[in-house]
């Protein structure tokens, strides 16, 4: 075949292949729906000028606070609607590059993308996880896109983008935001734990809990106890005002101590029920890491509560650590760098009082109040049983008779004690709980047998 002929050849095997290229390309590509409106038209339509020419100006927030942006976006806007896109891999780009590819990709207005949060225990919220808002303010005109986190693909924030038709309103929407966000906020009040992301070490959706419902009544302490406990955390909160002309600062830090079962996450839950209008950020085992975002939380929404349990898994001496404790140091960071006038209680608890940093329990800021939350005495433990088993039927004596045998014992023990005694006489199928049935159930609960149950429930007891 002459040269020439070739050289033709290999030209048109090459513009097959690339029309081949070119063809299977396009197969791939998303196909937009009949009649599908085209997303730049539309926002060309809303802003009345090109988006392509418009700066966009970007914000980012923790991935908890996607229903309270929400909330802040729609009561910064006087008349709003929020649209969709329709496509694959729509979630990649960003909104300027949504712009410069929507028509390549035939990206187009669809259906928003909601998810469903909890904003309480029964409640949940629609919250939009990926739509444009296309808003009106004044003579001020904005799209707003917003999308929750993903940590799945490496995004650990919710992202909001805004275009505005005038770069200074842009600037003043995402100024009034962060007010706006606090205004609005969903969690204010409520009692919320931290959860982690399943990808990455980010923060996770909220946990959200009941506030317990406890009367005085329901805490069994030695005389003068509760009420420093009282004084220290519910008493300042309701003389802030006093404090505040005075001088004094509302920020404190109480640290409850004491043998395992003697109540001190009880007395917790207590002072919850006593502050119903403080929200509360529970942190327990690993979720101490997020001590940082639970002080955030508690500065935007005082007053508040920072729960800290077993304060010694992660604020231990530095004795215990060869090159000190990180955890340790941003903890006692966090509790310092509270503004004083800020209305933010600290409470922690611990088994091992004696194993504490001492920069955490001596220095004055940081642990104002420390309790210690001791064993029950006789009174106490005959307290906690009628406290567990209202109703019951044990005679004066016999309360007498197990009281002196329980010395030593915890306020865990003498709530099982009561239910093994009602378990017994339901085994029994005895019509009452009586006197019978809690010997026989201190009998078996101090017996050798139950020597590592004893340990569990913090009551060593008899050996």
């Amino acid at each position: 075949m002459p040269e020439h002929e070739q050289f033709r050849e290999r030209e048109e095997i090459d513009e097959f292949a690339r029309l081949f290229t070119g063809f299977l390309e396009r197969m791939q590509l998303p196909r937009v729906g009949a009649g599908r409106e085209n997303l730049r038209e539309r926002l060309l339509a809303h802003l009345g000028v090109d988006p392509e020419g418009l700066p966009v100006i970007e914000s980012g927030f923790p991935p908890f606070d996607l229903p309270n942006v929400q909330l802040a976006l729609e009561a910064w806007f006087d008349t709003f609607e929020v649209i969709g896109l329709a496509g694959q891999d729509r979630n990649h780009y960003t909104l300027s590059e949504l712009l410069e590819v929507a028509e390549q990709r035939q990206y187009g207005v669809g259906a928003v993308d909601y998810e469903r949060i909890s904003i309480d225990v029964d409640e949940r919220m629609d919250c939009v996880a990926f739509g444009f808002y296309l808003g009106v303010q004044g003579d001020e005109r904005y799209v707003a896109l917003l999308r929750k986190a993903n940590p799945q693909y490496g995004r650990m924030t919710v992202q909001l983008e805004v275009l505005a038709t005038g770069k200074e309103a842009g600037e003043r929407f995402l100024g009034a935001l962060p007010d706006l966000v606090r205004e609005h906020n969903v969690f204010r009040g409520k009692v919320v734990s931290f959860e982690g992301h399943d990808f990455g070490n980010g923060v996770g959706p909220f946990l959200l809990h009941r506030r317990p419902n406890l009367s005085r009544e329901d805490v069994v302490l030695p005389p003068g106890v509760l009420e420093r406990v009282e004084r220290e955390v519910i008493g300042i909160a309701e003389h802030r005002e006093t404090l505040l002309r005075a001088g004094q600062h509302l920020r404190r830090g109480v640290l409850l101590y004491g043998p395992p079962g003697t109540g001190k996450t009880h007395t917790v839950r207590y002072l919850l029920s006593r502050l119903p209008s403080f929200t509360v950020v529970l942190l327990a085992g690993i979720s101490i890491r997020y001590i940082a975002e639970a002080c955030a939380l508690a500065r935007m929404l005082e007053p508040a509560l920072v729960v800290l349990e077993d304060c010694d898994l992660i604020a231990e001496s530095r004795d215990h650590f060869q090159g000190g404790n990180a955890l340790l140091f941003q903890v006692l960071n966090e509790m310092d760098g509270l503004a004083e006038e800020a209305d933010v209680a600290f409470l922690l608890t611990t088994n091992r009082a004696d194993v504490l940093e001492p920069a955490l329990v001596q220095r004055p800021g940081r642990i104002d109040l420390a309790v210690e939350v001791p064993l029950p005495d006789s009174d106490g433990r005959a307290r906690l049983l009628s406290l567990y088993g209202p109703g019951l039927e044990f005679s004066q004596s016999t309360v007498d008779e197990v009281v002196a045998q329980t010395e030593g014992t915890t306020a865990s023990f003498a709530r099982e004690l009561v239910r093994r005694a009602v378990l017994l006489a339901a085994e029994n199928g005895s019509g009452s709980v009586g006197d019978a049935e809690l010997r026989a159930a201190a009998g078996e609960l101090l017996s050798s047998q139950d020597a590592l149950t004893r340990r569990l429930l913090g009551s060593p007891g008899p050996t």
